[in-house]
């Protein structure tokens, strides 16, 4: 029996993820969790074959939260399934140890694929994903403005460039207003830019919104 721990922030969506998972026979959610403390108490507490991470976790993003797995339980798999496109992310998901990404529209069928693959300590590499790689784009984006930023300073890049406020980022992510005030500049000073607008044209750009 495979026993997977689901961590996603929404219950309706946990939920869903669970129907789609127990219609395998030989597949099982042991836990779910709703953020990254939940998260690392539950993995601590509890054996898991594989963890089904969001990448947009309150407090803590899902890129650190899979770093701490791999610190305490390194033979776990952890399977990133986002929001955010193979572009926006997967690449940094996988240089992160992450056994595979997925998006949240991908069909049921490569999600339970997904779960086979990496329980067996295999990478899953979506044919998205295959298509970045032989492109060699995780080679070129080594030299881009948005790889000088760290995982958290990148999401809240992209959630500003989609449109989104302060306050609503802080609401969504569970940090204060100031601290979300503050990766804004972090980022902006690393890009070289002043400006939300200067982010959404480079992000344009570079295919980094949805």
């Amino acid at each position: 029996m495979i026993r997977i721990l689901l961590a996603d922030d929404h219950a309706m969506f946990r939920a869903g993820l669970r129907g789609i998972i127990e219609q395998e026979f030989e597949m099982l959610v042991a836990g779910e969790a709703a953020d990254g403390q939940e998260v690392m108490r539950k993995i601590l507490a509890e054996d898991y074959d594989v963890v089904i991470l969001d990448i947009n976790m309150p407090g803590r993003d899902g890129i650190e939260v899979l770093s701490e797995i791999k610190a305490v339980k390194p033979n776990i798999a952890v399977l990133i399934l986002s929001m955010y496109s193979e572009e926006q992310f997967a690449l940094r998901a996988l240089r992160a140890s992450a056994s595979g990404y997925l998006t949240k529209d991908s069909a049921p069928v490569e999600l339970t694929s997904a779960i086979r693959t990496v329980v067996q300590g295999s990478k899953y590499i979506s044919a998205a994903i295959a298509q970045i790689l032989a492109y060699g784009v995780d080679a070129r984006l080594e030299k881009l403005s948005h790889e000088k930023l760290s995982d958290r300073e990148y999401g809240v890049m992209l959630q500003i460039t989609s449109g989104k406020k302060i306050n609503e980022i802080a609401a969504e992510l569970n940090l204060s207003p100031k601290t979300i005030s503050t990766y804004r500049a972090r980022l902006l000073e690393k890009m070289g830019m002043e400006t939300n607008a200067e982010l959404t044209q480079y992000a344009i750009r570079h295919r980094l919104l949805k």
